[in-house]
């Protein structure tokens, strides 16, 4: 069992869509993303692969395979967006600040439709978005080290390198 790179489960998360999900091959430690639609076709047909696919989606139809195959015992589904929370996130940020009209103003940003935005545009404007980012940044790296110690997923840690 290799273990997976923090930096690229940390990346599946963040590019975590409704049409592609993310698993960790436990056999080689990447973390593969595959369309939904590949896997359906590959599951309903396993068989019929026109012979002329390009060397890239021939690999990607041949871990689909794998993925439906060996799901549990291989490839282990990858951490989700959904599990993270981001809205409870930027409510434990707006909790850390000191500045109270700043944090305030937060705490209106986040309120009603458009939440993300909207906070995003009044972090920039109280010059707390680079801070934002850097919180953000750190709880995500606790969120997918804690799934990966939860799932026995080994993993090394290479996020100093993007950090700096």
């Amino acid at each position: 069992m290799k273990p997976a790179k923090l930096s690229e489960l940390i990346e599946s998360l963040e590019f975590h869509s409704d049409e592609h999900s993310a698993w960790v091959d436990l056999e080689t430690g990447r973390v593969v993303r595959l369309a939904h639609s590949l896997l359906e076709a590959v599951e309903d047909d396993g068989t019929v692969v026109p012979e002329d696919l390009p060397d890239w989606e021939a690999e990607e139809v041949d871990l689909a395979r794998a993925v439906i195959r060996d799901s549990g015992e291989r490839f282990v589904g990858g951490p989700d967006r959904f599990d993270f929370h981001e809205y409870r996130q930027m409510e434990r940020f707006i909790g850390t600040l000191e500045n109270d009209t700043v944090a305030e103003e937060l705490w209106r940003a986040i309120k009603g439709r458009g939440a993300f935005r909207y906070f995003k545009d009044a972090a920039n404007r109280v010059g707390v978005l680079e801070q934002w980012f850097h919180y953000r940044g750190e709880a995500l790296r606790a969120f997918v080290r804690s799934w990966a110690e939860t799932n026995q997923i080994p993993f090394v840690d290479d996020t100093d390198d993007v950090r700096n």
